[in-house]
């Protein structure tokens, strides 16, 4: 598979590369620093960049360990049928990458932390839910795990690219826009520009975007939609995932997951400890960088083995 461009050409990305492959297709991932393991999950339309500086902080004391969806970042782009870019088989890809990672890469089966962000936090609970003994805790940024709150509706352009009509999605799949419109209404503060081409650049050619329409179409909505399952969590959560220590960094001026979505992450799991951060965007990673680098930190140094 040819990348985008060499990986070190992209600001603090100068990660060694590592590839799992299955059934014909190879999915990329960042396997950084040594400890307990941390597992981060991103969403739509960013990759494993918008995870570096905490990979950069923490790779000192933990095993950071970073996916690339399929037919994301620096992963392979298959063809359909060979891949249904379904939330199904995001959440089997996470399984089968993780049982990987234990049997052949030396990882322990016990202790992960999860992080997740955006789509990276519905697949990352829904994996969770399954193999809570593998979990010692949770670190969730602006994401959902569950059904869209009351009240809530989709941004327009969303509702619009999710309703299946030719135009909209011909034009997510035909031209850049959507990551670009991304890397610049995702955040409050401006990215510099070489982060913002970082976070686009493996999304430039029309055969590599067709996982960023698929995972919009996917959006769960109704229990009519396939993916559905993921978030068909019930009124509360089981006891053995609200005993996990938690910590949601929340940027206040998201315009896709908003108060409604903190507030059902703190009905859920009143024992979480959550960090508003009121003048951050979407990535809030981006926009406040060094108050989310510190918070996790201090949350996994308090909580250095979790449950075992």
């Amino acid at each position: 598979m040819s990348l985008p461009k060499a990986v070190s050409a992209y600001p603090d990305y100068d990660f060694a590369p590592h590839w799992f492959a299955h059934g014909g297709v190879r999915q990329h991932y960042l396997d950084e620093g040594a400890g307990t393991p941390l597992l981060m999950l991103h969403g739509n339309p960013s990759w494993s960049y918008m995870w570096r500086h905490l990979v950069r902080d923490l790779r000192e004391s933990h095993r950071c360990i970073v996916p690339d969806h399929i037919g994301m970042g620096l992963s392979d782009r298959p063809r359909p049928p060979a891949y249904t870019y379904t939330a199904a088989s995001r959440l089997a890809d996470l399984d089968r990458l993780v049982r990987y990672l234990v049997t052949e890469r030396g990882l322990p089966d016990r202790g992960w932390t999860l992080v997740g962000h955006d789509w990276g936090g519905i697949i990352g609970m829904a994996w969770a839910r399954r193999h809570p003994e593998w979990l010692s805790r949770i670190v969730m940024l602006n994401s959902a795990a569950f059904p869209v709150p009351a009240g809530h509706r989709l941004p327009w352009y969303l509702r619009l690219i999710r309703s299946g009509g030719r135009l909209p999605a011909w034009f997510v799949h035909r031209t850049n826009a959507f990551a670009l419109a991304a890397s610049r209404l995702g955040v409050t503060s401006p990215l510099p520009a070489p982060v913002r081409r970082a976070y686009v650049a493996p999304y430039r050619g029309e055969h590599r975007r067709l996982a960023v329409l698929r995972f919009i179409q996917d959006i769960p909505l109704t229990p009519a939609d396939p993916a559905w399952p993921l978030v068909d969590v019930g009124p509360v959560e089981a006891p053995e995932m609200t005993a996990l220590p938690m910590l949601v960094c929340w940027g206040g001026r998201d315009p896709v997951f908003d108060h409604r979505f903190l507030a059902e992450w703190r009905r859920r799991f009143p024992s979480a400890e959550v960090k508003l951060l009121p003048r951050a965007g979407h990535f809030v990673q981006e926009d406040a960088r060094d108050e989310v680098i510190a918070c996790v930190r201090e949350f996994l140094a308090r909580q250095p083995k979790g449950r075992s």
